[in-house]
């Protein structure tokens, strides 16, 4: 999709922001009565499956009630919310069973909770505060000084994952930034700032692409191999890499302030939209072969992550100032609400015969996991740029 087809093809009246956050507003309050606190995953047959605390995806579900809670004041959605950060807490005493996620898993739900009691004016919430900081110290002992990255899984089964790192890593970078500044210890950030410029370094190729994996020397921290992982194949570009890459590298430019962070974003968003299809939502990999895409799953999931990325760099971009940055800033703005406002009216399910938010997502492509279906994390990104479409700015990243 060209950037002249984005600019002149978009309506500017945002009533359909309204229309859709209404619907999504209303279909999140019936689901929470009917998911209560539970963790759901993706659907299979209209309906989540509930998975394990332990999952990375567990943090997705309560940082959908506290995103709603924030614009509604529904209680309900609170009780749910705190009933599962209550739930997650009790995972920092298995550390065997978790990993480089715990980012996704406590940003949005202790973070949230804690930043919400913050803005209420109760001086925020102690115990969910000190969840978060754990998690921080569970994820920053998981870098590699050697190789200057954050290590991905542990050794679950009989591959040997010791020297992988991934790019979705870039968005667990932010519980390292807010823990560093509420205890006020830069060793967080430095550690968050070395991970980030070893994925720019490694990860990010010269025409905004991504990899999803890169293989490290554990004891020399030399790099081996990319490798495939959930994309098609070593050297594709997997959709959802590109937009974990997109908005990973937005925040880390909101945290740091570096210049190469915003430009890298700006290099991967550029590659991502150029490459979408006439209804701006992505094939689930971007070099898949010309022949068989068209009868491909689309990924809905990773259009929604790019979308709330391109909101948050476009205001970032704002924020610098000058005539350039206004340029991308419009841009980024303009390719957002064309995506948003494709899933809004192609790809949203606002009845409850199918409990999923946004369908037509791809999890785990080569495996046959959650292929053409709804994703948890599709869903909170939808609503999250939905959010950011009607003028909310604070995050909780």
């Amino acid at each position: 999709m060209t950037e002249h087809k984005l600019h002149h093809e978009l309506e500017r009246d945002l009533g359909w922001v309204h229309e859709a956050w209404s619907k999504a507003e209303a279909k999140i309050g019936r689901s929470a009565r009917t998911i209560g606190a539970a963790f759901p995953n993706g659907t299979t047959n209209g309906r989540y499956v509930r998975g394990p605390v332990h999952d990375w995806v567990a943090g997705f579900w309560p940082g959908l009630m506290w995103t709603v809670y924030r614009e509604n004041g529904d209680e309900e959605l609170r009780r749910v919310a705190e009933a599962c950060e209550q739930q997650l807490a009790e995972t920092l005493q298995t550390y065997d069973l978790l990993h480089h996620d715990v980012g996704f898993m406590f940003s949005l739900s202790s973070v949230a909770q804690h930043k919400l009691a913050e803005a209420s004016g109760r001086g925020g919430d102690a115990d969910a505060k000190r969840h978060a900081l754990i998690a921080a110290n569970l994820l920053a002992g998981r870098y590699n000084p050697q190789g200057e990255f954050i290590r991905a899984w542990p050794n679950w089964d009989e591959e040997d994952h010791t020297g992988w790192a991934i790019i979705d890593c870039l968005m667990n970078l932010p519980l390292l930034h807010w823990a560093g500044q509420e205890i006020k210890d830069p060793r967080y950030k430095h550690i968050a700032i070395r991970h980030a410029d070893s994925v720019l370094r490694d990860f990010i190729r010269s025409d905004g692409s991504v990899c999803h994996i890169i293989s490290y020397d554990p004891e020399t921290g030399a790099p081996i191999e990319s490798l495939a992982g959930q994309g098609y194949a070593a050297d594709s570009a997997w959709a959802r890499g590109a937009s974990w890459a997109l908005y990973g590298f937005a925040l880390s430019y909101r945290y740091t302030g570096e210049a190469r962070y915003r430009e890298a974003a700006l290099r991967v968003a550029r590659f991502f939209v150029a490459r979408l299809p006439g209804d701006a939502v992505p094939y689930w990999d971007f070099f898949l072969p010309e022949a068989s895409q068209e009868s491909m799953p689309r990924d809905s999931s990773a259009a929604a992550i790019a979308a709330s990325g391109l909101l948050e760099l476009a205001e970032l971009l704002k924020a610098d100032g000058g005539a350039g940055n206004e340029e991308d800033a419009n841009w980024c703005e303009s390719s957002a609400e064309q995506i948003v406002k494709s899933l809004s009216e192609r790809y949203a399910e606002w009845g409850d015969e199918h409990e999923g938010l946004l369908r037509h997502a791809t999890g785990y492509y080569s495996r046959g996991v959650y292929v053409d279906e709804s994703l948890i994390y599709g869903d909170y990104f939808f609503v999250e740029a939905l959010v950011k479409l009607r003028g909310r700015r604070e995050l909780f990243w």
